[in-house]
């Protein structure tokens, strides 16, 4: 009587095959962009994900500026960074945030969606995230990517 055995796919280094994706961020908001993104980041999008290799795609974000947030976080949110000074740490809110970097914001929101180990932070430089319409990765032929098709969040 022969047994069955299920087999568990891993994917390996060599068989990952990359695309560069770009996401236009006018009129989304931050939240559920930043969800879908580190979706694609993760490589959560393809049947080969697996939790432990880095299988995620290459994301340019353009229009960062022009993201929105929903209610009063505009205003009420604050983001927090430390100087190497004792006692030093700074808040700022999410509107004067919006006005001096915008790309952070976004940075910020997807960073903290990935895990806190060396994938995660591999993960992360897969991201680039620009103010305006222009980017230098008109050489990579970045596919448009639809937020509505991924089917997260």
């Amino acid at each position: 009587m022969a047994t069955l055995k299920t087999k568990t796919y891993h994917a390996k280094a060599g068989e990952i095959e990359r695309v560069w994706h770009v996401v236009d961020a006018t009129g989304q908001t931050v939240g559920r962009l930043a969800s879908r993104v580190a979706h694609v980041l993760r490589g959560k999008h393809k049947p080969t994900f697996t939790p432990s290799i880095d299988t995620g795609d290459f994301v340019v974000i353009i229009n960062a500026e022009k993201a929105v947030f929903t209610g009063q976080k505009l205003e009420q949110k604050l983001y927090y960074r430390v100087t190497t000074r004792p006692g030093s740490l700074k808040q700022t809110d999410a509107a004067t945030l919006m006005q001096k970097d915008p790309t952070r914001i976004l940075q910020e929101a997807i960073e903290g969606m990935l895990p806190k180990t060396t994938l995660g932070r591999a993960q992360m430089r897969k991201l680039h995230v620009y103010a305006g319409e222009v980017h230098p990765h008109t050489a990579q032929r970045p596919q448009v990517l639809e937020m509505d098709t991924l089917g997260v969040g």
